[in-house]
């Protein structure tokens, strides 16, 4: 199974599209979204083709392609009345090739603070909006950016998980960053 990660879309109609498009182009079997759907935050600038209420109606044409959704720190009860898919759970647990992956925004565990993980277990989060893909402590960690509101002049970009394998990619096509799986 192919799953797409999506993160901190952050009310872009515009990059949400594009990002879509990704999904399609790359043959991915889920979505999994990291979670700032539809505000843009108050110390973030309003992204292209800033328009939440689309971002929901658009998001909910593809809730039967959406693996798992988790709440980012910009989401509020509010975005779930727009929704018609859960989001409001702060992780969840997903089981890929045998390994264990923790899911969440990054608000609160992160990659500088791991939850109880064993080693080869895959943490993925968002919130950052910078790429990354590592090993600490001998968990995976994983980061796919954000695809409206990069930072550190990363473009914008998305993860893919396929097999044993995870790469960051930008909207050019282009790798960014990758890590193969090997506890």
């Amino acid at each position: 199974m192919k799953l797409m990660f999506v993160s901190d879309i952050h009310g872009s109609l515009h990059w949400l599209q594009l990002a879509l498009e990704k999904f399609r182009e790359e043959k991915a079997d889920r979505l999994v979204l990291l979670g700032d759907y539809m505000y843009h935050g108050p110390r973030n600038r309003l992204p292209e083709g800033y328009n939440p209420a689309e971002v929901a109606a658009v998001l909910n044409q593809y809730k039967s392609h959406i693996a798992v959704a988790v709440r980012g720190n910009c989401d509020a009860e509010v975005d779930q009345m727009l929704l018609e898919f859960p989001m409001m759970g702060d992780y969840a647990l997903l089981y890929h090739e045998g390994r264990r992956i923790y899911v969440t925004h990054g608000h609160g565990f992160s990659i500088g603070n791991l939850p109880p993980l064993e080693k080869g277990d895959v943490f993925i989060q968002g919130h950052t909006h910078i790429p990354v893909a590592d090993v600490e402590k001998g968990v995976f960690v994983l980061n796919p950016g954000s695809i409206a509101l990069p930072k550190e002049n990363y473009p914008p970009s998305y993860g893919l998980l396929e097999g044993v394998q995870f790469t960051v990619k930008d909207f050019d096509g282009d790798t960014i960053k990758t890590i193969t799986f090997s506890m």
